[in-house]
């Protein structure tokens, strides 16, 4: 779990079709009812 925080694509600035693209990404984490799979979606800091 103590995996190196790497960029991901989509990365910002964010098209239409990325920002879509971004929002189906998370969707598909979520749904997974995956933990370690949601979990990469948050940052350390996240509240």
């Amino acid at each position: 779990m103590n995996q190196p925080l790497q960029p991901r694509p989509p990365l910002p600035p964010f098209t239409h079709e990325t920002a879509i693209q971004n929002i189906r990404m998370a969707e598909d984490a979520w749904n997974s009812h995956d933990p370690e799979r949601v979990s990469l979606a948050y940052t350390p800091d996240s509240q």
